[in-house]
């Protein structure tokens, strides 16, 4: 139990810092909430080391500790809706199996942006910013590629980690 405690909080620090790290890169192409999501990395990381339960547990308190110390209520809300759902994805894709670690980070990455666009709806009032949608599928692809890329790396690395 003891260690469940202490890998749990490696990876809410990694993904703090993660976080935070993001907020350094100057990544900005015109598009409002169009990021890398390199935080995720740790969480499509937890979702093949760790229980379910736990990834989804690290997945609230990486959103909520981080829209606190970085953001703001509003990039809570959209944070969490985006995460939940991205989460939620890759878990049932991860179970069904005959998906790469590739394909379930692309899928996550797509899903998150798609969760975020539904809050946007539902906070405008309109459907109007459903036009988003095709650049941030493009963006989920490319950002969900990149931290698939990185995890797989990861675990590679982790193999014999056991938490």
């Amino acid at each position: 139990m003891k260690n469940r405690v202490a890998y749990f909080g490696v990876f809410t620090a990694l993904a703090l810092i993660f976080s935070y790290v993001e907020t350094l890169i100057p990544f900005h192409i015109g598009i409002p909430g169009v990021k890398l999501g390199l935080a995720n990395l740790i969480i499509v990381v937890a979702l093949y080391k760790m229980s379910l339960k736990e990834t989804y547990l690290l997945s609230v308190v990486r959103v909520v500790l981080s829209g606190f110390i970085f953001g703001n209520y509003f990039s809570i809300i959209y944070s969490l809706a985006g995460g939940l759902l991205s989460l939620t994805v890759m878990a049932l894709l991860k179970k069904k199996g005959g998906f790469s670690i590739l394909g379930i980070s692309i899928a996550g990455g797509v899903c998150h942006n798609i969760g975020q666009l539904v809050i946007a709806m539902a906070v405008v009032e309109t459907f109007s910013v459903i036009y988003y949608i095709p650049v941030l599928l493009i963006a989920g692809l490319i950002t969900g590629l990149l931290i698939g890329i990185a995890a797989d790396g990861m675990l590679k690395r982790l193999v014999n980690i056991i938490f």
